[in-house]
């Protein structure tokens, strides 16, 4: 292999460990509190938290966790996982948003 093209190879190796890098870490970002969207829903992180003048059909038993959006483990009170809702961020499964569709 000349120097040239080991070099080209190197660089694109390099180059596709930064997207894959790039991309785990979009993946893993969790939805905050304060995003637009997650304001707009009324999303906190935990249940009990919930404004019930705003939302007067809430119920604090309703959690990501039991919601039919919500694609994570759903035994893990600690967990996160994806909602399509918030795109490519993670909810908490403790979490609640005016969204929440109870799972069927």
């Amino acid at each position: 292999m000349s120097s040239s093209n080991r070099r080209v190879f190197m660089m694109s190796l390099v180059a596709s460990g930064g997207v894959i890098a790039t991309g785990a870490a979009r993946a893993a970002a969790v939805v905050s509190e304060s995003d637009a969207q997650a304001v707009a829903l009324g999303y906190k992180v935990n249940t009990r938290e919930v404004d019930q003048k705003k939302y007067p059909k809430h119920d604090v038993s309703q959690h990501c966790g039991d919601c039919q959006l919500y694609q994570g483990k759903r035994d893990d009170p600690k967990a996160t996982g994806p909602c399509p809702i918030f795109g490519e961020k993670l909810v908490h499964q403790t979490g609640w948003c005016s969204a929440w569709v109870k799972m069927a």
